[in-house]
């Protein structure tokens, strides 16, 4: 991306009035951009912790989505302070406590991109690469996929996402959408342990997700953020104490089945989909990832990853 401005340049309180302007500030993700307008006390503060190394972008003709974090109304405003989360004028969810605003505008964002983003085909997947060369790491929750996705971007892979597997169906490419991790309960203290320096925001302590912390994606990644990569490595990870690492080969109709079931709007774009997914389950190795050592484990993906033959992921044309 171009140089320039960064969401971290932007001193003392002019990000907090940029983001009551009625222009609010335009947050890039790579495959989107959202405007972002806050009018609830902090929040500013936390968004430049995590988003730092973001682009302050100059005003623009075009967002794929408007969204609007505001206070509670009438008492709330100040007894019990909340926090409301809109997107195009709409308020999806019941409000949360002001002190959450960064988690709670987070989660927002990602219900904004799981439900109104149909371009392209939505894995529920990380998403790292190493050069061009993506592996795609699809779980349920609990899996321990986060954990592992903050260890691989501090440990040299580049990040396009955490959350979100952006599948071009045309050309069977992954676009970033990158945003911070949201790291919980144990996952923090483990992440500030292995990387001392790593970028962390504040810990929401007893949120619906128990405690959260967001891992600022590094400075490497975000410059990338239009820089797409072809999918070379499927891993269905999961975290067991004390257990050794183990790569089990999966059957490519294992990996379809897996891919489908962990994509948000699999159902929504029908035969679009199932040609992407098969696509991509048929071209790509795939393992089921169970570890209990995350150092082991980055290094063995990135052994690996670097020395798996190119298979062709994307279509041929």
């Amino acid at each position: 991306m171009n140089a320039g401005p960064t969401i971290s340049s932007i001193h003392g309180d002019s990000l907090s009035v940029a983001l009551r302007a009625p222009s609010g500030i335009r947050i890039a993700y790579g495959a989107c951009t959202v405007r972002v307008r806050a009018f609830v006390d902090g929040f500013s503060e936390a968004l430049q912790r995590v988003y730092g190394a973001f682009p302050f972008l100059p005003e623009g003709n075009f967002d794929d989505f408007h969204t609007v974090l505001d206070q509670g109304r009438g008492l709330r405003r100040w007894v019990r302070p909340t926090a409301r989360f809109l997107i195009d004028g709409v308020e999806p969810f019941d409000p949360f406590p002001q002190g959450n605003a960064l988690p709670f505008f987070e989660w927002g964002v990602n219900w904004c991109f799981a439900q109104r983003f149909n371009q392209y085909v939505l894995l529920h997947a990380g998403v790292l690469a190493l050069d061009d060369r993506a592996i795609i790491m699809a779980a349920t929750p609990g899996s321990g996929k986060s954990t592992l996705a903050a260890g691989m971007m501090l440990a040299g892979f580049r990040l396009l996402s955490d959350e979100f597997g952006v599948l071009d169906p045309d050309d069977g490419t992954l676009l970033p959408m990158l945003k911070p991790i949201a790291l919980k309960n144990e996952s923090i203290e483990i992440i500030r342990n292995a990387a001392p320096s790593a970028i962390l925001g504040p810990t929401f302590y007893g949120t619906r997700k128990g405690d959260v912390a967001h891992l600022a994606p590094d400075q490497g990644s975000v410059a990338r953020m239009a820089v797409r990569a072809h999918p070379s490595l499927i891993i269905f990870p999961r975290y067991r104490s004390g257990a050794r690492f183990e790569l089990k080969p999966q059957l490519r109709e294992e990996s379809f089945a897996r891919l489908a079931f962990n994509s948000f709007n699999y159902s929504l774009l029908g035969p679009v989909s199932f040609n992407a997914v098969a696509d991509l389950a048929g071209r790509c190795q795939a393992y089921e990832l169970t570890y209990s050592d995350l150092g082991e484990a980055i290094e063995r993906l990135r052994e690996h990853l670097t020395s798996t033959e190119p298979r062709g992921c994307a279509h041929e044309h």
